[in-house]
C-alpha cells in the first residue's frame, strides 16, 4: 500500500484514562501557526483532553495574515 494512504491518518477513538475505555474522539482546532495547525483531541464522553497532532499545512496562517483589520 502506498505511504500516501497514510499522510492523512486521524483518530476515531483513543484510550480515555478517565472513562477506563476506549471512546470516540472530537478533533478541535487550537492553533493556527506559521508551521501549521495544532488540533486537540478530547473523549466525547468525559471531555478529557487525550491528545493532539501538528500537520503541515500553512496555508491557514497565511490567508489570516492577507485580510486586514483580523485580530485587532
Amino acid at each position: 500500500m502506498p505511504r500516501e494512504a497514510y499522510e492523512r491518518f486521524t483518530a476515531s477513538e483513543m484510550w480515555c484514562p478517565k472513562c477506563r475505555r476506549a471512546q470516540p474522539v472530537r478533533e478541535h482546532l487550537l492553533l493556527v501557526l506559521p508551521t501549521g495547525n495544532k488540533f486537540d483531541f478530547t473523549c466525547s464522553v468525559c471531555g478529557t483532553s487525550l491528545g493532539g497532532r501538528t500537520d503541515d499545512d500553512a496555508s491557514a496562517f497565511s490567508l489570516g495574515l492577507a485580510e486586514p483589520g483580523r485580530g485587532r
